[in-house]
């Protein structure tokens, strides 16, 4: 009995350091780590803490890809967590909302992927309609924003509190087809996907997001597989 209780433990504590071995913890302050696409990367101290920015450089739309890609890390199913912020630049559009999110099981050839991403500026709005488009999920290139709100109004959308230009705790669990988005360390989700367009199968890169007219920072990224 004490032989196979010792045994039971060891196992344990392999299976525990090849789990804790998996997890990787990111504290985006090199430029060297990502592969910018179409957006322009630096690093820099954002509200007390040391973080990359990404920046919309101009003449950016939502059908193109706009986003940092992590540099030898692959994705399939697990959890993102990290602190962002995102606030429109002062020479954008009246239609910039600070978007800010993760793109997630992106193509090598960045032909497709799944995106969460947040509009901080609806969070607050005094229009209760902008205030539910707070939160969003497309996936690129065939199922933008345009194209979910027309056809399936409200599913891929919802409403959280967001403060503009501030950190924010966000984190997206994966699993197949499903995806949650927590924000703020909530217990329940803010949004849930049920069906990822790309499917289940999907293994890709993780990418720091932004949209049109954005000035985003990005810190403390921990990635956890399973």
């Amino acid at each position: 009995m004490k032989m196979r209780k010792s045994i039971f433990v060891l196992l344990a504590t392999l299976c525990w350091h090849i789990s804790v071995a998996q997890i990787k913890k990111l504290p985006l302050t090199s430029q060297d780590e990502f592969t910018p696409v179409h957006v322009e990367v630096s690093t820099e101290t954002y509200l007390g803490k040391a973080s990359v920015r990404l920046v919309d450089p101009g003449n950016t739309n939502f059908s193109q890809v706009t986003y940092a890609k992590i540099k030898n890390l692959r994705f399939q199913n697990g959890t993102i967590e990290l602190e962002l912020a995102g606030k429109p630049l002062a020479t954008a559009g009246e239609g910039a909302r600070g978007f800010v999110g993760i793109a997630f099981r992106v193509a090598d050839d960045d032909s497709k992927f799944e995106c969460i991403y947040l509009r901080p500026t609806n969070g607050r709005a005094e229009d209760q309609v902008r205030r539910n488009h707070s939160v969003q999920y497309i996936s690129y290139p065939d199922f933008p924003w345009e194209k979910s709100r027309k056809e399936t109004p409200e599913k891929y959308e919802s409403y959280v509190d967001l403060a503009v230009g501030e950190w924010t705790k966000v984190k997206i669990e994966i699993q197949g087809n499903k995806a949650r988005l927590y924000v703020h360390g909530a217990s329940q989700p803010s949004l849930i996907v049920n069906d990822l367009k790309h499917g289940p199968a999907q293994e890709g890169a993780i990418a720091l997001w932004i949209g049109p007219g954005t000035d985003a920072h990005f810190t403390n990224l921990v990635v956890t597989p399973n």
